[in-house]
This record gives structure tokens, sequence and C-alpha cells, in this order.
């Protein structure tokens, strides 16, 4: 059985059983491999790609969504995508399950997907141990005699197959209930519309790190020291508290200094999951990221507003894309680049973005389908650039101006995103069958820099973090204008200049002696 596992862990790079599974037509991916920046600007992989993903539809009105964040290659988060696929999608969840019933599946499932794992290396590990056995202590590899090189060559490929590990986050949907089972630092977003037309974006759950004080009072309890573990913040070079795999510290955690004095083993594979949520009536949309992504944005601009630029990126593209495969490489391409030009400007986060993981970003729409092609100004819709400043000044009381406004759409529309003021109602009141403005909410203040017509807020509890942000008075004035003020091309199919240079030319022309033409612009200068 072990040597089967095995087989079935190193033919994942390739092809997979799950490859036949049919895919969720509700849901669109994007990646990005890491990156490496070079001092000219330039990036190249370091690696190949670790997160690996999967979308599936299954029977009785059952979906299975999962993002899965590899380290040290992408053995295990190949294996666990393929795993808990069979664990939970081959009819072992149906409509007829309770709530608790759900849990317990997705508990089990990571409960034996973790072991099997284990079980596939162990054939690799006694062979490690054997080899080991027979190499003579304190010898340096060159001195060593031809056979006992082999040997030592054989250990290095073993150590590397048994090596590595991953975190998971998975979400499931049954009886149009949405659960989330979550292990380590990849995140989950459900944005929606509430029955009173404004928007949440909700954070399902925290990250397992040494900032999640429940992690840090879960690792007390096992004999650990919380202060050294907070200065640490990495442990065994992961921030994650709670990951699939990765043997050395499941089996060997009594040689790492750090974790010597556990009664038990203190790296994890519980799940931890939210307590279900209806999803009837809900329009919005689901976000899965991996810590790549996460960590990139967070890189650039602090990770203040983290989710609610996400939100913005994926409702600005879902209001121009015509597939949601290309919403989500565009938010993830939007996320590259943003990242490299804060490494390119030289300013003051350009040291912390010199690098960064690969990406993954999975968008499972919620009630409503895309329109037949991509929106454009001039069909009917009032599509802006959303985006969210950042304050990277913490002593900062200014707040900070965002227009982070969505119409979201009923069922059959199109998600685009506009504004919520008086005078944008006044302005063009919806017609009928079109969406109304909706914009989004919060609960606790955040001060920020930049200008004084937003706040962003927040707020927590125990099972969901909570955080949006709202646009009020001049915030969407700017885009209003852009939409309404749209100038029309005249016969030669040229759109009319709707800035005047001419004090600029004239300017020009007496500073450098040219001839002024005709209504004072310069003979040289101005378009011909």
């Amino acid at each position: 059985m072990a040597t089967h596992r095995r087989q079935l862990m190193q033919s994942t790079e390739h092809q997979s059983w799950t490859d036949a599974l049919p895919l969720c037509q509700m849901c669109g991916v994007g990646t990005a491999p890491n990156c490496t920046y070079t001092p000219d600007g330039k990036g190249a992989q370091s690696h190949p790609n670790e997160d690996r993903h999967f979308c599936f539809s299954g029977e009785d009105g059952c979906y299975l969504y999962g993002v899965f964040n590899g380290f040290d290659g992408s053995r295990v988060s190949s294996y666990v995508s393929q795993c808990l696929t069979a664990e939970l999608l081959l009819g072992q969840l149906n409509s007829t399950h309770s709530d608790a019933d759900v849990r317990r599946a997705l508990s089990q499932a990571f409960d034996v997907v973790e072991k099997s794992y284990f079980d596939s290396i162990m054939d690799a590990l006694a062979e490690k141990a054997s080899l080991q056995s027979q190499q003579p202590e304190g010898v340096l590899f060159h001195q060593l005699s031809p056979q006992s090189q082999k040997l030592s060559e054989r250990v290095k490929v073993l150590d590397q197959e048994v090596s590595g590990g991953a975190t998971a986050l998975v979400a499931l949907i049954l009886n149009n209930k949405l659960y989330i089972a979550n292990v380590g630092t990849n995140r989950a977003l459900l944005c929606k519309s509430s029955s009173d037309g404004q928007n949440q974006v909700i954070q399902i759950g925290r990250p397992h790190t040494t900032e999640n004080e429940d992690e840090l009072q879960r690792l007390a309890g096992l004999g650990l020291d919380v202060s050294r573990l907070r200065q640490a913040g990495l442990i065994a070079g992961q921030s994650s508290t709670r990951r699939i795999g990765d043997y050395r510290v499941k089996y060997t955690y009594t040689d790492i200094d750090l974790l010597s004095a556990a009664k038990s083993k203190p790296i994890i594979a519980e799940p931890e999951i939210q307590a279900s949520q209806s999803l009837e009536g809900v329009t919005g949309f689901l976000l899965l990221m991996s810590e790549g992504l996460i960590k990139a944005l967070e890189s650039a601009h602090g990770p203040e507003q983290t989710n609610q630029e996400i939100v913005a990126m994926v409702a600005a593209e879902l209001a121009q894309q015509g597939t949601l495969e290309a919403v989500a490489q565009s938010v993830v391409e939007r996320v590259k680049r943003l990242h490299h030009d804060v490494y390119a400007s030289g300013r003051q986060r350009a040291a912390s973005c010199s690098r960064h993981e690969d990406m993954t970003l999975l968008i499972r729409t919620l009630n409503y389908t895309l329109a037949d092609g991509a929106l454009t100004p001039t069909q009917g819709g009032r599509i802006y650039p959303v985006s969210v400043p950042y304050s990277t000044c913490p002593s900062s009381t200014s707040k900070t101006s965002v227009t982070l406004s969505l119409v979201m759409p009923s069922q059959g529309g199109t998600l685009t995103n506009g504004t919520n003021t008086a005078s944008t109602l006044d302005e063009g009141t919806p017609t009928p069958g079109q969406s109304p403005t909706a914009t989004l909410q919060s609960c606790t203040t955040t001060q920020t820099t930049h200008s004084p017509s937003t706040t962003l807020q927040s707020c927590t509890n125990t099972q969901t973090t909570q955080s949006s942000s709202s646009s009020s008075g001049d915030g969407g004035s700017l885009f209003r204008q852009r939409g309404s003020q749209a100038a029309q091309p005249d016969e030669t199919g040229r759109v009319p200049p709707y800035v005047d240079f001419t004090q600029f030319y004239r300017l020009w022309g007496s500073d450098h002696g040219d001839v002024l033409g005709p209504q004072g612009s310069s003979a040289g200068l101005g378009p011909q």
C-alpha cells in the first residue's frame, strides 16, 4: 500500500485521476510563478511552481474548491490536492448530511491524507536511514570512496523525496451552505451583498502563524516559550504553525531548538473548520488565495488593506473581462505588476519586494453569470478604475480616500463597480434590470493617509474578520465625470482635445524663439 501511494505521489506532476472529474463552470483560477528580481529589475523563476488548486463539481449539488501552497517542492501539495478530492468527492457527502456530518468529514479527510502521505514515504525513510548507517561519520564527501560517494548521492535524492510540506485551504459548498477548512496561511474572502443593499467583505478564519493568539495559546499548552515563538516568527523556515507533511517538524521536532520542549507534536495538520454560512439569496463572490499572492501585495502596499484592494481588483476585472479565468489571471497579473513596480521604484518598500513566491487566486461567483462579452463604458455600464491607496506611515491620522463601491448584480447580471453617492443616483437612476449601486461597509475605523473622503474600517469576531470601506463626498465625482463626459470621435475618427495647451505653446515659443502659428500655437508644436 505504501509503495502504491508513493507511486501516486510521484506521478502527480504529469497527470492525475482527477483530470476526468467535472470542473465547476462558476469558477476561474489565475496563477503566477515565483520570481526573484535582479538589480536591473528583471526577474527569474527560482524554482518550479509549488502551488496547486482544484475546482470540482460533484453530485447532489456538491462543489469542492482548494488552494494549496507547497514548500521545498510540489510533491506534498500535488499529493494532497489529489487525495483530498478522493476523500471528499466520491460519494462521502450528500444533501442529507448535517453541519456536524460535514465538519466531521472534512476533519477526517485531512487526517487520512496526512497519514497516507507519511505512509507513502516510509520506504524512502527506511532506505535513507539504512544508507546513513553505512556511511562513516566525520568524513568529507571528497574523502569518501567511490562506493560511499554513490551512497551519499542516493541519500541526498531520498532526502529531497521525503522533505517538503504544504498548507491547504478548502471550500465546500453543500446544500447551498459554505464550509471553509484551513491549515496554514492561505486566505478565504467572501464578498456578498447584504439585505440592506450594502456589501460585506468577510475574511473567513485567520492564518495559523505565531501572530495568531489562539495558536500561541495552543503551543504554550504544549510547553513552548511563546515569547521565543513570537520573536522567531518562522518555525523550521516556514511561517505556518499548521501544515501537512514536513516530516522533520512532525517526527524529529525534539531536535529543533525552538520546538524541543514540546510535550507532543507542535506542528499539526488539523484543519480549522469555520461554521457553515448560508448562501441562500447571496450575490457576490468567494476568493481563495495562496500565501504568495497575499504576501506580494502586503510587501508592496502594507498589510492594512489587502482584503479591500483584492476585492476592488476583482470587481474592476469582473466589469471588463468576459470569462472568470480572465478575471482571475488579470488580478494576479496586476498584483505581480504592482509588486515589481514597487521594487523598481527604489522607494521605502523596495527592499521588501526583491522577490515573491508562487501566486494563486481562485474566484467562485455566487448566484450570477458573466455577460457574453466584456462590458465597455459605451454599453450602458458605469465602469471606473478602482484603487485603494495605502499609508506607509503608522502615525498618520488622516483618512484614506477609497472609491471601493460595487454594483452587485442580480441573477444573470454583470458585476460592475460604481459609486454610491446621492449625486450619482441623481445623475443616472438605474434603468429596469440594472442593479443598484452598493458600497462596502465595516465596523471599526482604521486611520491612514491620503485625501479625507473615506474611512476604511474592519471588525473581528471569533470566527470571521469583516473589513470593508465606503465612499462619500467628492471621492466618486472624479470617476462619474470620466464616464459621463466621454468625448465622441469626429468624422476623421479622432477624439477632439479636451485640454487647452494654447498657453503652454505660447510660453514654449517665447522661451525658444519659435514663430507662433494661428491661434497662438507654436508652428512646430501641438497637434498637426
